[in-house]
């Protein structure tokens, strides 16, 4: 970036929205070495040993103002609860699916998510798509029709997982706290309904302190609950709300990957339709998002040309 000039705010968000996303992608591969763990149980650690990572963090970065601030202001307090009520139903309802080898519907309730997220870019923060931008949500949302239609037993899984964490990522957007300090809070909130989801899940086939492994792998879902979550709230403030529902399509396509070549799932032909109208989608989309960034800075160079 050089003079005083603002970077682009698709620019400056996009690294962490890929780094957030294609950590997501891959957390199946994590979260199948639990699955003997209470999918409750198992929300419950991520969220306790979210705490003191979270804690860490904010003595580095010397942010406890912002906590008290925000536990002292009603409207981002209440922001908050309904944000840590929206992103723990979407833990679950998502470690149940990979739990029970829904690995399909969880893609596909991703698959979702950025055309609610279109939907909530367009209708509540009016943002405005172009003529190509709206042909690729149409490619998509067929491919998507086409997905669920095959998938109907399952589908609460994708639409839970699609509302929930779409209305989340609204939230904070649009609410007035930092990452770091409004993942803080929204953990310290559910901190004692962890807690209780702790000590009163039915006893899995392995828990804390069982072994050593399974020990370190909760206490790892911390960082891997913590650094994505910050990841995707950074890059919700510092780029549309539509575009970073196309970027959200690259963790749901590694999840359907790992499907096919990992998990051993078979490929439908409704799926593989499905795909091939997605990615058709992400390509005009990002083509477009390119052409529009290229003639913004082509008028600024213009712009700074003498007379």
């Amino acid at each position: 970036m050089t003079g005083n000039a603002p970077a682009p705010p698709v620019r400056s968000g996009l690294p962490y929205a890929i780094g957030a996303y294609g950590m997501w992608g891959f957390f199946p591969l994590y979260l199948v070495l639990l699955n003997a763990v209470n999918p409750w149980a198992l929300v419950g650690w991520r969220i306790l040993w979210t705490v003191p990572l979270c804690a860490i963090l904010l003595s580095i970065a010397k942010q406890w103002s912002a906590i008290w601030a925000a536990f002292r202001n009603r409207r981002v307090l209440i922001a908050m609860v309904g944000s840590s009520a929206l992103v723990s139903a979407n833990w679950l309802v998502y470690i149940y699916a990979v739990q029970s080898g829904a690995f399909y519907a969880a893609s596909l309730g991703y698959y979702i998510n950025p055309l609610v997220n279109v939907l909530l870019g367009t209708v509540v923060l009016k943002e405005r798509l172009s003529r190509l931008q709206w042909l690729a949500v149409a490619l998509a949302a067929i491919g998507i029709a086409i997905l669920a239609w095959e998938a109907e037993a399952t589908l609460w899984i994708s639409l839970v997982l699609a509302f929930s964490f779409s209305t989340y990522g609204l939230i904070r957007k649009t609410v007035a706290i930092a990452p770091l300090p409004g993942l803080t809070v929204e953990v310290l909130l559910l901190a004692i309904p962890a807690a209780v989801a702790v000590a009163l899940a039915p006893a899995g086939t392995a828990q804390f302190g069982d072994s050593l492994s399974i020990s370190l792998l909760l206490v790892g879902a911390g960082a891997m609950t913590t650094f994505p979550l910050l990841m995707f709230a950074t890059a919700a403030r510092r780029m549309s709300y539509s575009a970073l529902g196309f970027v959200q399509f690259l963790a749901p396509t590694i999840v359907f990957l790992l499907a096919m070549f990992v998990f051993d799932q078979p490929l439908l032909i409704a799926q593989l339709v499905c795909f091939v109208f997605i990615w058709t989608a992400i390509a005009l989309f990002c083509t477009d998002i390119v052409k529009r960034g290229n003639a913004t800075r082509r008028a600024a160079r213009q712009r700074k040309l003498p007379v």
